[in-house]
């Protein structure tokens, strides 16, 4: 009897994957299952792998874990901890006068602050090919033409690589790079206000590149052959950085991405004709000293991060917070990291995307959005969070921590209601009860409930937790907004707010010497129908007092100038740390720093002497009980005056799957891909029990094209009978 595939090839078909023992649905290929392989997800594109200009969260979260400056947060402590890196030791800053004679740190005649940094030996460069050699030695790769790059697309197109050691130099050439014309550094402007004759080599800089033909003016410019003071090498492993004055907040500035060495060879491997071209730049391919190295850029779909070969290794801390030990965070204590030996990023654009493939086990951890809180995450009553049962079941955990920073809404101090007359003190104390009435009643409880899903601390003050000065329990409340009862902090009675609006000469709502009621004006940026509610809400909380609330919408720019001219009345804003320092968050009060007259990062426009006078004594000390006296007085005084209502410390949640270990949130530290571990063996289990395939809909598919194939087969066979039959 003949077979006839036509009619039972879909047969086959369905037979064969139904046979298959394998997850159909796996993204990633066949061979990387069961490997070593860290999965996660990114949204944005980062714009900037270049260590002197990268700056973003998106774009940390590759560098970090490629570039190595000379220090480093630890991992586990908190407050925020400096530790060193590739430096021997966290430096501690020498003193100078004008004439370069040391004088002690108290002294009135300190005019600049010098560091010292000596390098460890030994630590190599991961294999690249800017550091290729020939048979003579000679760099393989540093006299190419246009030409030679024909067939090359990729860094691994260049069949040879090389290493060397990391010196200071390599420091000293990155500092250098800050004040490069072409580059455009953000903290530029800011470091050649301390680092000194930073200002001066970007003027040589520009000079040099103004005086060449034309043609010459996007050469490479050899930064080895411009000194200046600020940045020197003492010798192979050691380089001093000169700051003007005191500014011990430039040790934290040694721990980020800006400080990490640039060697050279690379330097001058990327600036060569045609490279830009085929995206062989630093911005695109880093080099670096750290864990691993970037082996696949992407960007429209996949980044790959691979162990660096030649990385020296590093213990996993052995010390933390006091429940780090019981939560499992210390017991990999002293064995080499990095524990993973590839990363896999995948651009996802959309939210649902990456929460489905988190769900079926194919992203190791996840952020909650809005959309799939309350699928992932129960609050009690008390407003602890923990995960769903749906997720409890899957093993899944929830990993929270407050973050580094502050939202608040702003009084505009040099608003005559909300901000009161500096020169009539009447004035001044109206508009002080004003605020702290307003204060208590916006409810920031109820915001963070409503509009954070929860996720949020109230503001007792401008230091959020993890920060030196930050005060937990009765001790750090604000009083004139809360009461301490029953061991939690209790907001004062809208009826208590009333009284001081009473006491402000606002009886009611309304202006006891005119009669009229009260209006305020919210400004905003104006993005549309979905910010209503939160508008909304304001009011309401306005309304509590009878103050009429007016929102005034405007366009991002618009909203950016009023309140750089003073223009704008109350507002709400928001602040992240640059480093874990109290005066991160102190200068933002600071009056030197008043947006509208020196367009500082004070943007409420707040000025009071006292506080003036304590900021200049606290942003120099070192943490300790002394320093801590004056910031307890410095909130003291914030508290009183109300220059805003603090509103709250967001309040980060983020989902891992049971394989993950050694997850510890780190605001500060970016690096800590290192300290992750993953258990492969469990994932894939896992994965092919969440991922088995439904084969019913197959068997009904099969038996659909039987029946359909049926009829037209016994035709078929029938009319082959009665032809064989004639």
């Amino acid at each position: 009897m003949r077979i006839y595939p036509r009619f039972l090839a879909p047969l086959f078909l369905v037979l064969l994957i139904a046979g298959c023992g394998e997850v159909w649905n796996d993204p990633y290929p066949a061979e990387d299952r069961g490997r070593n392989i860290l999965y996660s997800a990114f949204t944005e594109r980062p714009k900037h792998l270049d260590p002197v200009q990268s700056y973003s969260e998106d774009e940390a979260e590759f560098n970090a874990q490629i570039y190595e400056p000379p220090l480093q947060y630890h991992y586990l402590k908190r407050p925020y901890t400096l530790i060193p890196m590739t430096a021997e030791a966290v430096p501690r800053p020498r003193y100078e006068d004008a004439h370069g004679k040391s004088v002690p740190a108290d002294s009135p005649q300190v005019a600049f602050s010098v560091y010292e940094l000596r390098i460890r030996p030994g630590i190599l460069y991961q294999p690249h090919p800017a550091f290729a050699r020939d048979a003579e030695g000679r760099l393989r790769y540093h006299d190419l033409k246009p030409e030679d790059l024909k067939g090359v697309y990729a860094l691994s197109d260049f069949p040879h690589t090389g290493t060397r050691e990391l010196i200071a130099e390599d420091y000293v050439y990155q500092i250098k790079r800050l004040a490069h014309p072409r580059l455009h550094s953000p903290i530029y402007g800011l470091m050649s206000e301390y680092i000194v004759g930073l200002k001066e080599l970007g003027e040589r800089l520009r000079a040099y590149l103004a005086a060449l033909p034309s043609a010459q003016r996007e050469a490479w410019i050899d930064l080895s052959r411009f000194d200046f003071p600020g940045a020197e090498v003492v010798d192979r492993y050691t380089y001093r950085i000169r700051i003007k004055g005191r500014y011990p907040q430039f040790a934290y500035w040694l721990a980020m991405n800006f400080f990490a060495p640039v060697p050279r060879e690379a330097d001058r491997f990327y600036a060569q004709p045609g490279m830009a071209e085929k995206n062989l730049t630093l911005d695109w391919y880093p080099v670096g000293t750290g864990p691993y190295m970037l082996t696949e850029n992407n960007p429209n779909a996949r980044m790959v991060l691979e162990r660096n070969p030649n990385y020296r290794g590093e213990p996993y801390p052995g010390e933390g917070e006091e429940s780090d030990r019981a939560a499992g965070l210390l017991a990999d204590a002293g064995k080499r990291m990095p524990f993973i030996d590839k990363v896999v990023f995948s651009r996802e654009r959309e939210g649902i995307p990456y929460w489905n493939k988190f769900l079926q086990g194919y992203y190791d951890f996840s952020g909650i959005s809005s959309d799939s809180f309350d699928q992932a995450v129960r609050l009690s009553v008390e407003g602890e969070a923990s995960v769903s049962p749906e997720m409890a079941e899957k093993g899944i955990k929830l990993a929270t921590s407050v973050a580094t920073a502050t939202r608040y809404l702003a009084f505009n101090w040099l608003d005559p209601v909300v901000g009161g007359s500096q020169k009539d003190p009447a004035e001044r104390e109206r508009a002080r009860k004003l605020r702290q009435a307003i204060s208590i009643a916006l409810d920031w409880e109820e915001f963070i409930s409503i509009f954070a899903n929860g996720r949020g601390i109230p503001g007792q003050g401008p230091i959020p937790p993890g920060i030196f000065g930050f005060r937990s329990g009765e001790a750090g409340i604000n009083p004139v907004v809360y009461d301490w009862a029953n061991g939690v902090p209790r907001r004062k009675s809208i009826e208590t707010a009333k009284k001081l609006l009473a006491e402000a000469g606002y009886p009611g709502g309304r202006d006891a010497r005119t009669g009229q009621p009260l209006v305020l004006y919210l400004d905003t940026t104006d993005r549309g129908p979905g910010d209503k509610p939160r508008y909304d809400w304001y009011r309401k909380q306005f309304a509590k007092l009878d103050i009429q609330l007016e929102i005034r919408g405007t366009d991002y720019n618009r909203f950016q100038e009023k309140v750089r001219k003073g223009a704008a009345q109350i507002f709400v804003w928001g602040w992240n740390a640059d480093y874990p320092d109290p005066e991160n968050f102190l200068f933002l009060f600071h009056s030197a720093q008043a947006r509208a007259k020196t367009q500082g990062e004070n943007a409420a426009n707040y000025s009071n002497p006292e506080y003036d006078r304590l900021f200049e004594q606290v942003k120099h000390m070192e943490n300790g009980p002394q320093r801590q006296a004056l910031i307890d007085r410095m909130l003291a005084i914030l508290r009183e005056d109300a220059p805003w209502s603090f509103g709250f410390h967001p309040k980060d949640y983020s989902l891992h799957h049971a394989w993950v270990s050694n997850l510890k949130p780190n605001h500060m530290a970016r690096n800590g891909l290192k300290y992750h571990k993953i258990d492969a063996a469990l994932r894939e289990k896992m994965r092919a029990e969440w991922n088995r395939p439904v084969l019913w809909p197959l068997a009904v598919l099969a038996l659909v094209v039987l029946s359909a194939a049926a009829p037209a087969f016994v035709n078929y066979r029938r009319r082959e009978r009665a032809r064989a039959g004639a």
